[in-house]
């Protein structure tokens, strides 16, 4: 029997500005999960948080995009809203709920959803990244490391399960197509794509050698929804490790530079991606750095058994230390460019309210 893992976020509420959801925001979701799961829904549940976004993670066996699944996930974050955010006058109460009624597939509404569905293997270890302050195109990079390069995955060179490459499927969120890349062949092109990550987006790596899954990532851009600038996306990701995929230890080894990824204050600008545990699991300084939460768990018998909280090792100090030394450097740009977006991505904030403003003072030359 196949188990699904399925990873569902929204922001729908938090303390004292974008920084962090309430202990009472966790406990209302983990109750209703633990209701669900009474009625054999879901097999298994975690609840925690990424900076301000609620993040619900279970098992069950009803396969990736079942509207069962969907629908729960969409009441939760409904009725967390009007029952403790909206009463506890949290900040941007249901933010990410972008539309009014549930239309039988979260995707498309505003959350954010990462879902794979597997036959488990003999020991089946996954590692969970929630992102918060950025964009689902910062994966790419490390999806692109883990899968592809022998200098971070020493498994792509020596290990024989390995050797024969992955193939990346991205998705252009513009123009709604997705294309397949095998590696190492396609190597050149893949990179010549999802090197503009507002456009082109990892959704999902397979093993080559069989199409076996190994890792998905949310796609949801929200103000290409809204169309208009409602937060950023805070995107997940599911990843599986070991016996035929890479080690845990590769797969975390990407994450141990601080790349820069767009989000930040505002979702205007770029910062550094801090990985971080549980415990930092909060933004504030210009609302970030943009930051990354890793929990490790084993998917057993169609439940999961953790978490382990991956990033809350000192082996992670020196990238926090550089992240932070990174974010000090680049804020000293203020409102320019390379801190600020470019132009096409500030079309999707507030900025265009101010140059609305200043169309009558433009004079010709």
């Amino acid at each position: 029997m196949k188990t699904t893992v399925s990873v569902i976020k929204a922001d729908i509420g938090s303390v004292a500005g974008h920084v962090v959801v309430p202990k009472e925001l966790i406990e209302f979701a983990s109750n209703k999960l633990e209701e669900y799961k009474n009625t054999e829904l879901i097999k298994s549940y975690y609840v925690t948080n990424a900076g301000d976004d609620l993040q619900l993670i279970f098992t069950h066996d009803k396969g990736v995009d079942n509207p069962e699944i969907h629908e729960m996930a969409w009441n939760i974050f409904k009725e967390a809203t009007e029952k403790v955010s909206k009463p506890m006058k949290l900040y941007a109460a249901g933010q990410d709920l972008l539309k009014e009624a549930f239309s039988g597939n979260v995707r498309g509404m505003g959350p954010g959803v990462a879902e794979m569905e597997f036959e488990e293997r003999k020991s089946d270890p996954i590692a969970v990244f929630m992102a918060d302050k950025t964009e689902p195109g910062a994966w790419n990079i490390y999806l692109f490391k883990i899968f592809s390069d022998p200098f971070n995955t020493a498994g792509l060179v020596i290990d024989p399960r390995l050797h024969d490459g992955f193939k990346f499927t991205v998705l252009d969120v513009i123009e709604g197509k997705e294309v397949d890349f095998m590696l190492p062949e396609d190597m050149y092109d893949l990179l010549a794509v999802i090197g503009t990550p507002s456009r082109y987006i990892i959704k999902e790596v397979r093993r080559k050698s069989d199409n076996e899954i190994a890792a998905v990532a949310s796609t949801t851009r929200l103000s290409l929804i809204a169309g208009r600038y409602v937060g950023k996306d805070d995107p997940v990701m599911i990843v599986r490790a070991q016996s035929g995929f890479p080690a845990m230890g590769e797969i975390l080894e990407a994450f141990a530079y601080p790349y820069l990824v767009a989000g930040w204050m505002r979702g205007s600008h770029v910062g550094p991606f801090m990985p971080v545990p549980l415990k930092y699991s909060k933004v504030t300084r210009f609302d970030g750095p943009p930051r990354v939460i890793g929990l490790g768990f084993n998917v057993t018998d169609g439940k999961l058994i953790g978490p382990v909280d991956l990033f809350d090792d000192p082996a992670f100090d020196y990238a926090r230390q550089l992240a932070g030394q990174i974010a000090y450097y680049i804020r000293m740009h203020g409102p320019f460019m390379p801190h600020r977006l470019g132009p096409e991505e500030m079309e999707y904030t507030t900025l265009p309210q101010v140059l609305k403003k200043l169309e009558g003072r433009w004079r010709t030359t």
